[in-house]
């Protein structure tokens, strides 16, 4: 006869491990911490909600407390023995949260290269015309890559290429560096401007400018009082 009951077993020692390993590889249900009723704790260390330590209080009067406050009882450190949960408004904080983080992502920074492309016999008007674009991308804190373009003969004149490649940077030098210096690439020579400041700094002074216009327009936009009219005399 067949061992039913082996059988039976071992079926289920092999639903447990592969739930444990769904259960794995699925990773937490939730990111949100457990608020109010769905903290599931004999007791907790309670946090005020000024942040003052009240100490380790049972569920049902950590609970009491929150109705008090008219907040609610948020487990903010779950692993801890007992966890320690904090009076607070939830929907106020996950709103603040999300706020630093939007604001978080707008503020930060992100280093862009730029390229401009010269040719060795540059006109004057053209080569003042792209050093002004260097300067804007130094000045936003980027970096810029500068390709000179060698063309049929151009190519037997490298050292033309490099004498435009000096020229520019010692122009830009109050803005930028020289991060890689010139080098031959096939037909082209290649250099990069690394910029003085962090790209964080251009990021405040470009948003102090725009205040200080947008200031400035408002001012010029009010209204001018005139001088009262004197009575004129009998």
């Amino acid at each position: 006869m067949p061992r039913v009951g082996v059988t039976r077993h071992s079926d289920s020692c092999a639903a447990v491990r592969q739930t444990a390993v769904w259960c794995t590889r699925g990773g937490p249900i939730s990111a949100e911490p457990r608020i109010n009723d769905r903290i599931r704790v004999p007791e907790v260390r309670l946090v005020g909600p000024s942040g003052e330590q009240v100490g380790i209080v049972p569920l049902a009067k950590a609970l009491e407390l929150a109705q008090e406050y008219d907040l609610d009882l948020v487990e903010v450190a779950a692993n801890a023995r007992p966890p320690v949960c904090k009076l607070m408004d939830y929907g106020k904080f996950k709103y603040e949260s999300a706020m630093k983080a939007r604001e978080a992502r707008k503020n930060q920074a992100h280093t862009v290269i730029k390229e401009m492309k010269l040719r060795p016999k540059i006109d004057p008007h053209d080569y003042d015309t792209k050093k002004g674009h260097v300067v804007r991308f130094l000045k936003q804190g980027d970096k810029v890559k500068i390709t000179i373009m060698f063309r049929g003969r151009e190519q037997s004149r490298p050292e033309l290429g490099f004498r435009l490649l000096q020229r520019l940077a010692d122009d830009v030098q109050d803005l930028g560096f020289v991060e890689s210096n010139p080098k031959q690439d096939g037909r082209n020579m290649i250099m990069v401007l690394g910029p003085h400041k962090k790209k964080t700094e251009a990021m405040a002074e470009a948003r102090e400018a725009q205040a200080a216009r947008k200031a400035g327009r408002q001012q010029d936009s009010s209204p001018v009082e005139e001088p009262a009219e004197e009575p004129a005399e009998a």
